[in-house]
């Protein structure tokens, strides 16, 4: 790691960091800076690594254990990106709370940066504890970066989330690629990381309802119409279709081979896996599962609205064999270069889209509908925690 000093021993050190973070990107709040961030491991199904080459062999409990240095880089790297993404999200999110609809949403606001906080956390303690100065470095990288300064390793997370619009759709669809990242990380050869999933997943679950309900009750208000509605579903889920990988994905394909990164629907799916197509084998899994949530809100929309829908998987792709070129997000049907030109602005959100969102929030008292009979989601944040659960 040239030019880079690990300025951590342990990984107080590194909690020192961290508490510095948070004060210098704003959302060391009361209620986030008194709350208690534990590492925490939970169940794993079976201490038998359950597909790959080393199929049937005893999961890994240390970095001893893992047979090559490719494989215990590669395992490396998927720690440094996903703690990355939870850190970023955090930032991209945190000038949101004086906005908040309700009470209610402000508290599932700080629920939700508490939790991505947490998960961060969980990350680099593997790092710092099983990767020796490697992780320390990188664990050490993970609070210097900035999403607002477009530092994050990944695009989406780069990108502000500044309304309450993009804060649903984004829990709703981008935190929702985070369930699948996690549950095929559930099932990984490297017991520390399994063990890891758990709490992870009972967390996650809870900002991908505060996204959907958040969602559903604008769709309900029938106040942002429709059109503006989908235009940032197009937004947030084609950036999530990419967070799956490129096609035919090296990375992927040696990941499942050594065991330390599964399929999302493994082990119930007993086919053998697709070694060359396993990134876009669980992105049409996601596009599945989007689908079905938005065609439950078509069932609240107000009557005469556009029915909304999932885009195309082939629409905005940034990476990957669709990368660049251009389709119809709802049909898919390819569009010429003055074709797409002409009609981008109405698939995604423009600048005067996002001015007359912000108008209607500022003016509209219902724009959503009121969030009712819901318990405290500040009271309920240690519930996941009372056992270890096994998702």
């Amino acid at each position: 790691m040239p030019g880079k000093v690990a300025k951590i021993g342990t990984f107080s050190d590194w909690v020192g960091l961290f508490d510095d973070w948070r004060k210098d990107i704003g959302v060391d709040r009361d209620e986030i800076a008194s709350f208690k961030f534990d590492t925490l491991f939970g169940a794993i199904e079976t201490d038998e690594i359950q597909f790959g080459h080393f199929k049937g062999n005893r999961k890994w409990e240390n970095l001893r254990q893992i047979p090559t240095q490719q494989m215990r880089d590669a395992l490396l790297n998927m720690i440094v990106y996903q703690g990355d993404t939870e850190f970023a999200s955090v930032e991209q999110q945190r000038n949101l709370f004086e906005t908040a609809p309700t009470d209610w949403d402000r508290r599932a606001i700080t629920r939700v940066m508490i939790e991505e906080m947490r998960h961060g956390w969980q990350m680099c303690a593997l790092l710092v504890e099983h990767f020796g100065y490697s992780g320390k470095v990188e664990a050490q990288k993970m609070l210097e970066r900035r999403a607002f300064e477009n530092k994050r390793l990944l695009g989406a997370f780069n990108v502000d989330v500044d309304n309450w619009m993009d804060f649903f759709t984004y829990t709703d669809f981008v935190d929702r690629d985070g369930k699948f990242q996690l549950q095929m990380l559930k099932y990984s050869a490297f017991a520390p990381l399994g063990r890891s999933m758990s709490y992870m997943l009972r967390e996650e679950a809870f900002h991908m309802g505060t996204g959907n309900d958040g969602l559903r009750r604008i769709v309900q208000a029938g106040v942002i119409p429709a059109w503006l509605i989908q235009k940032y579903l197009n937004k947030w889920i084609s950036s999530s279709y990419d967070l799956f990988g490129t096609d035919h994905s090296s990375s992927a394909h040696w990941a499942y081979v050594w065991g330390i990164k599964g399929r999302y629907d493994e082990p119930k799916n007993e086919k053998l896996a697709d070694l060359n197509d396993l990134n876009d084998y669980n992105r049409n899994l996601y596009r599945d599962e989007v689908a079905g949530l938005i065609e439950r809100f078509n069932g609240v929309l107000k009557s005469g609205e556009p029915t909304l829908y999932a885009p195309d998987i082939k629409f905005n792709r940034m990476i990957g064999k669709w990368a660049g070129q251009k389709f119809h997000p709802q049909t898919g049907a390819p569009l010429d270069d003055g074709e797409y030109e002409q009609l981008f602005p109405s698939f995604m959100p423009t600048a005067a889209d996002r001015k007359l969102l912000l108008e209607i929030i500022a003016n509209e008292k219902r724009w959503i509908a009121p969030k009712e009979g819901a318990r405290d989601p500040l009271e309920t944040i240690g519930e996941p925690r009372k056992s270890a659960i096994n998702l």
